[in-house]
C-alpha cells in the first residue's frame, strides 16, 4: 500500500500551521512503515489530500475514476476562517458550502480533534470522520543537556533578567494579536515577542495598524525557522495562546513538548483536554490573560509544565502514524 500525500500549493503553505502538519504527516508514515509519495504522477493507492482548492477536488475525482481511495483531512472549518483575512467573515458561509463539498469526495474524513469532527457533522457531512491528532515529534524538542535559553535571549536581545512572554501565529485576529498588543501596552515590566507572519495586504486595516505599535517591550519576530523557534520554547518565560478558534493548535504542542509554561484562551476545543491549573493555565479576556500572567512570571502559580508534557507525549507522532495507517487498511 502507497499513499499520495498531496497538498496543493504545498510552498505557499509551508510556513503555517497546514505546513507543519503536513511534515508531520510525512513523519508519522515513515515511523508507521507506510510508502508515501508527494508526486501524483506516482503509482499509489490512497490519496490523502490536504487541501480544498480546484486542483485538490479534480485529484479527489481522478483517483475515484481510477478505483482508487480517498481520505480527506479536514484542517480548515468555517469557524476557524472567521476574523482572519480580508472579507472572510462575508465569504464564510459559502467556505462552508465549499468545504463540505470538497471534504464529501472522501472516502474518509480526517481532522485533528474531537472538537473539529463535531463541527464537520454539524455540517451535515454523511461520510466517516476520525478525529486524528496533527501530531507532535517529541524528539525535536527535546531539550539538550546545558541548554539554558541563552541562544534565544543572545539573539533576540533579551537579559537573563527580562521576563519573556512569547506567541506564535499568523498576523490574524483569531490568532488573538490585538488581545497580545493590549498585554504588552499593560505591562512594560514584561518582554512580549510573536513569531509567524502574513502579507499585510491580506489582512485588516486594524490588524495592519496594531502591527505598526511601537513599544520597547514589543516584537513581532515575523517568521523563523523551527530550529530558531525551538530555541524561543526554550528561552522564553511562558508561552500565551490567545487564539479565539483553532481545530488543534500545533504551536500549543510544541510549546509543551518543549516542556514550556503555557497559558491558552479558555474556548471549547480545549474543554476536557486541558484544565486550567491541571495542565495548563487558562484565561478569558485581556483582564484575566494579565492577572495570569503576573502570577505565572512572578511564581504565584505552581509550575504545571510536567504535566502539560504528558498531554503531549499522548500526541507523539510515532502514534499518529499507526492511526492513519489502520484508516488507510480499512478502505
Amino acid at each position: 500500500m502507497k499513499v499520495l500525500l498531496y497538498t496543493e500549493g504545498l510552498k505557499y503553505v509551508s510556513k503555517s500551521g497546514l505546513g507543519r502538519a503536513i511534515r508531520h504527516q510525512m513523519k508519522a508514515l515513515e515511523y508507521a512503515g507506510v510508502p508515501y509519495t508527494l508526486d501524483q504522477t506516482d503509482d499509489y493507492d490512497v490519496a490523502h489530500i490536504n487541501t480544498y482548492g480546484l486542483k485538490s477536488r479534480h485529484l479527489a475525482r481522478k483517483a475515484h475514476r481510477q478505483g482508487k481511495k480517498v481520505v480527506y483531512h479536514a484542517h480548515s472549518t468555517e469557524e476557524d476562517f472567521r476574523n482572519s483575512f480580508l472579507l472572510s467573515n462575508q465569504i464564510a458561509p459559502l467556505f462552508k458550502k465549499w468545504l463540505v463539498s470538497s471534504y464529501s469526495l472522501g472516502d474518509h474524513i480526517v481532522t485533528p480533534t474531537p472538537y473539529s469532527k463535531s463541527l464537520l457533522e454539524g455540517y451535515g457531512i454523511q461520510k466517516p470522520i476520525t478525529a486524528v491528532s496533527n501530531g507532535i515529534d517529541l524528539s525535536f524538542y527535546e531539550r539538550p543537556e546545558g541548554e539554558d535559553g541563552s541562544a534565544f535571549r543572545e539573539k533576540f536581545g533579551y537579559s537573563k533578567e527580562d521576563k519573556v512572554v512569547m506567541a506564535v501565529g499568523l498576523y490574524i485576529e483569531r490568532k488573538g494579536i490585538l488581545d497580545f498588543v493590549e498585554l504588552a501596552e499593560r505591562m512594560p515590566e514584561y518582554k512580549f515577542i510573536w513569531f509567524g507572519y502574513t502579507d499585510p495586504k491580506l489582512i485588516p486595516q486594524k490588524i495592519r495598524e496594531a502591527l505598526k505599535v511601537k513599544l520597547p517591550n514589543l516584537c513581532f519576530a515575523g517568521y523563523v525557522e523551527p530550529e530558531v523557534l525551538r530555541t524561543a520554547y526554550y528561552g522564553a518565560d511562558l508561552f500565551l495562546f490567545p487564539t479565539f478558534e483553532e481545530t488543534e493548535g500545533i504551536v500549543l504542542l510544541e510549546a509543551l513538548a518543549a516542556r514550556q509554561k503555557v497559558l491558552i484562551r479558555d474556548i471549547p476545543i480545549y474543554e476536557g483536554w486541558f484544565a486550567d491549573g491541571v495542565n495548563v493555565y487558562k484565561a478569558t479576556g485581556v483582564d484575566g490573560f494579565e492577572q495570569k500572567i503576573r502570577d505565572i512570571l512572578e511564581g504565584k502559580l505552581p509550575d504545571l509544565t510536567e504535566a502539560g508534557y504528558e498531554v503531549a507525549k499522548q500526541k507523539d507522532i510515532r502514534n499518529i502514524g499507526a492511526e492513519l495507517k489502520a484508516i488507510y487498511e480499512s478502505l
